[in-house]
C-alpha cells in the first residue's frame, strides 16, 4: 500500500511535468487525490524524502527535491564498510566498478579533447606535481579529483558527470579509515601524467592501458584479494582490522568523512 502510493505520487511529479523545487498539492489535497489517510500520505512523503525526491518544509510544505544522487553515495559507502567488516572484498569491487566506467569512457571520448581541454588537465597534473612536492596531501586529492572530472566533461552528460562524482564520494569517504598502506605521492602524479600523454598522443589503446595501469596501482594499494580471510598487512600475517581504531560501521558510512586521495 505505502509503496503504490509512493508510485502515484511519482506518477503525479511525472505527469504534471514538475521540475525540482516545484510545490507539491498539500497533504489534504494528496489525501483527497489519492483517496487515502494522512498517515499514509506521510508515510509514503517520508520515503520519497529518504531518496531525495521531495523536499519536506515544515511550515511550508512538500516540493519536489533535487533528485541528487545523495542517497546512491550513503548507500555504496555503507554497503562498502559493512561489506569490509564482513570480511568481504567491497572496497576491491567498488574501485572495479569505477575503473570499468572510466576505462570505457577514455575509449569512447578522451582522445578526442581540444586543445583548451588538454591545457586544463596538463596545468592539473603541473598543480599535482607541485602539491606532491610540497606534501600538500588534501590538496592533491582535491586536484586529482578535478583531474578526473575535467576528462570526461567534454561528454556533457550531467547523469555521467554525476556518477562519477557519486563513486568518487562513496569510495573515498571510506577508504582512509579500512585501509593503510603508504603511498607515495609523486607516484600519483606520475600515473596522471601517463594518462594526460596518453589522451594527448590520441591512441585509445594506451590512454585505456595508462588508466588501468592507475587503477592497477590502486588495487596493489589495497592489499591482496579478499576471501573471507585476515588481510595482511604491516607484519607478516598481522590482520589489517586489528590495527584500525574502533569504530561504529555506520559512523564511518556518514557524511562527516571528507574526501581523500587514494
Amino acid at each position: 500500500m505505502a509503496r503504490d502510493i509512493q508510485e502515484r505520487i511519482k506518477k503525479l511529479i511525472i505527469d504534471q511535468r514538475l521540475p525540482s523545487g516545484a510545490p507539491l498539492p498539500t497533504e489534504p489535497e494528496l489525501m483527497k487525490l489519492l483517496g487515502v489517510s494522512r498517515n499514509s500520505v506521510r508515510e509514503a512523503l517520508k520515503a520519497l524524502q529518504a531518496m531525495g525526491l521531495v523536499d519536506i518544509r515544515h511550515g511550508f510544505g512538500t516540493y519536489v527535491g533535487q533528485m541528487s544522487m545523495a542517497p546512491m553515495i550513503e548507500g555504496l559507502a555503507f554497503r562498502t564498510v559493512a561489506g569490509h567488516y564482513r570480511g568481504e572484498d567491497s572496497l576491491r569491487q567498488l574501485l572495479e566498478l569505477r575503473e570499468a566506467v572510466e576505462t570505457g569512457l577514455v575509449a569512447q571520448h578522451a582522445c578526442r579533447l581540444p586543445e583548451e581541454d588538454l591545457a586544463e588537465l596538463e596545468a592539473l597534473v603541473d598543480r599535482m606535481d607541485a602539491m606532491a612536492e610540497a606534501g600538500a596531501e588534501l590538496e592533491l586529492a582535491q586536484t586529482d579529483r578535478d583531474f578526473h572530472a575535467a576528462l570526461y566533461r567534454g561528454l556533457r552528460n550531467p547523469l555521467l558527470s554525476e556518477l562519477l562524482e557519486a563513486f568518487w564520494d562513496a569510495f573515498h569517504r571510506v577508504q582512509r579509515d579500512l585501509v593503510d598502506v603508504p603511498q607515495d605521492p609523486r607516484t600519483t602524479c606520475r600515473r596522471h601524467r601517463d594518462i594526460l600523454d596518453a589522451v594527448r598522443s590520441g591512441d585509445v589503446l594506451r590512454a585505456e592501458r595508462a588508466l588501468r595501469d592507475h587503477f592497477g596501482h590502486l588495487r596493489t594499494r589495497l592489499g591482496p584479494p579478499r576471501s573471507g580471510q585476515p588481510v595482511a598487512g604491516g607484519a607478516e600475517g598481522e590482520d589489517v582490522r586489528s590495527r584500525e581504531s574502533p569504530r561504529d560501521p555506520v559512523a564511518v558510512g556518514g557524511s562527516s568523512l571528507a574526501a581523500r586521495e587514494v
